[in-house]
């Protein structure tokens, strides 16, 4: 079934083929680098892309008491949950003790609050290592006055009374990137800590590396497996974790709209969707122009694609075509397994897609359809 054939748009489809070659190179990482891979459910949670995913990972990392909930869901007995969050409400604390293996604290004051209610979960403290590349500080754990970890000072001041406490710290935690095809300032952020934290990465079970470096093809991730090779020959009981989320599903996803108005303006045609940005939030966020499948530079007829809410920036950018678009063209924007549906919303009360698998026969099973009634529990 072709996505020119679906009964309805929008849709956003994961392609399980395109999916299976991500998860060939984790299964590389992890068999000749040593590395142990949660796959960060933020990125996309749909519940059976998580079970694809499942086998070829060591478990999931989670954000939340719900995220944590459905990664035990979803693996069962046999995969690590660890929850990393920068905020623990009291009262949910024991019962995301139930399902999470691992806890991260995100400040010393958390951290001796909170690691007494940690149950039997190993309790991680997050750091900031006030060291990374992110242009832009939106998206920058380490920007000054950050929010997102202890920073190495702090931390270096509090070691030696949290590893007296009742609760001693059992790993560090640290997520420094976002987006990034380089790994060498990995081999920065260690040295820094070994530095901040002589004897540290003997004392504890875990180093969590995070996310945020893409694992495309033509990315050299031998500084990553270097770096592992050599923390694992200076402490061989020390476990490192790596946290690949987008990397993996971002290019399996794909969302399927249709023209449903086309006119002119000043200086050019605009033809507007049955999707909106609301789909592809950090399309607006960003502020950039997404990916059209069926869009070519050389095409004779230009557009600019809209979508259908009232909101006047609700645009994705000028696209040329070979043909001309009509009412019911089909177009696919590639590239948004990631984020998309995680942050997708029903502003204008517009409905949100119905999400498919696309099988390696090319068959698209539907997983997901919503209509009024989602909506309306919302609201009543």
């Amino acid at each position: 079934m072709d996505a020119a054939a679906l009964p309805a748009t929008p849709a956003v489809i994961y392609d399980l083929a395109v999916l299976e070659e991500r998860l060939q190179q984790v299964r590389r990482l992890r068999v000749q680098g040593g590395l142990k891979v949660l796959y960060s459910i933020k990125a996309c949670a749909v519940a059976e892309v998580l079970r694809r995913i499942a086998p070829h990972v060591d478990g999931f990392s989670a954000s939340s008491l719900f995220e944590a909930r459905l990664s035990r869901e979803v693996l069962g007995g046999g995969g690590e949950v660890h929850v990393t969050s920068p905020a623990y409400a009291p009262a949910e604390l024991e019962e995301l003790a139930r399902h999470a293996d691992h806890i991260n604290f995100n400040s010393i004051p958390q951290y001796e609050r909170c690691a007494p209610l940690a149950g039997g979960s190993r309790r991680g403290l997050r750091i900031n290592p006030q060291y990374s590349q992110v242009a832009d500080p939106r998206y920058d754990p380490c920007r000054p006055d950050s929010k997102l970890g202890v920073t190495l000072p702090q931390c270096a001041a509090a070691w030696a009374r949290l590893m007296k406490s009742a609760h001693p710290p059992d790993g560090i935690h640290f997520h420094s990137h976002c987006e990034s095809r380089d790994f060498s300032p990995l081999r920065e952020i260690v040295r820094r800590i070994e530095t901040a934290l002589p004897g540290a990465l003997r004392q504890v079970r875990w180093l969590n590396l995070g996310g945020g470096y893409l694992l495309e093809e033509g990315v050299d991730v031998s500084v990553l497996t270097g770096l592992v090779g050599d923390l694992k020959h200076r402490h061989p009981d020390l476990a490192v974790y790596f946290e690949p989320g987008k990397t993996l599903v971002n290019e399996a996803g794909s969302l399927v709209a249709s023209v449903v108005d086309v006119f002119d303006r000043e200086d050019v045609r605009i033809a507007v969707l049955d999707t909106s940005v609301n789909h592809q939030p950090e399309v607006f966020e960003y502020q950039r122009t997404p990916y059209v499948r069926e869009a070519t530079a050389a095409g004779a007829h230009e557009y600019l694609l809209a979508g259908g809410t009232c909101l006047a920036g609700d645009l994705f950018g000028r696209h040329r075509f070979s043909e001309p678009l009509k009412i019911g063209s089909r177009l696919t924007f590639r590239g948004v397994g990631a984020y998309a549906l995680a942050k997708a919303h029903r502003f204008n009360g517009h409905n949100l897609p119905a999400i498919y698998l696309r099988l390696p026969s090319g068959e698209l099973r539907l997983l997901k359809q919503y209509g009024y009634e989602d909506y309306r529990r919302r609201w009543c």
